[in-house]
């Protein structure tokens, strides 16, 4: 659903809505592995949120031992993951040389753009 950030609303509604200078950001990340296993995908799940939980970010994924999709977004109420999390993310991701390809989209707003 998408909603008209346009229209003039009160604060109480912009911040209920989560529009204007409460949208929240988030960015989605796709990987590909070359042949891994369960168990090297459990470990590296594991310290994939690690990573993401020490940046203050909470992290949703879904896929299996050949690709992963994750969202990445702000662990505070009204706030917003960064482009330099985004950065950080992706340099930490290129550490890990089972993953083959590796993309990390543009911030995007994380209640409205589904």
């Amino acid at each position: 659903m998408k909603i008209e950030q346009t229209v003039k609303r009160n604060r109480r509604l912009r911040k209920k809505l989560y529009v204007g200078e409460f949208t929240i950001y988030g960015f989605e990340a796709s990987m590909s592995f070359s042949d891994i296993d369960e168990d090297i995908l459990d470990t590296f799940l594991d310290e994939m949120v690690d990573f993401v939980e020490a940046r203050n970010l909470l992290i949703s994924f879904g896929g299996g031992t050949d690709a992963l999709n994750a969202f990445v977004c702000s662990s505070d109420r009204y706030g917003s993951a960064s482009d330099d999390d985004r950065d950080a993310l992706s340099t930490w991701l290129k550490t890990k040389s089972f993953i083959k390809d590796i993309d990390i989209d543009a911030l995007v707003d994380a209640n409205y753009a589904f």
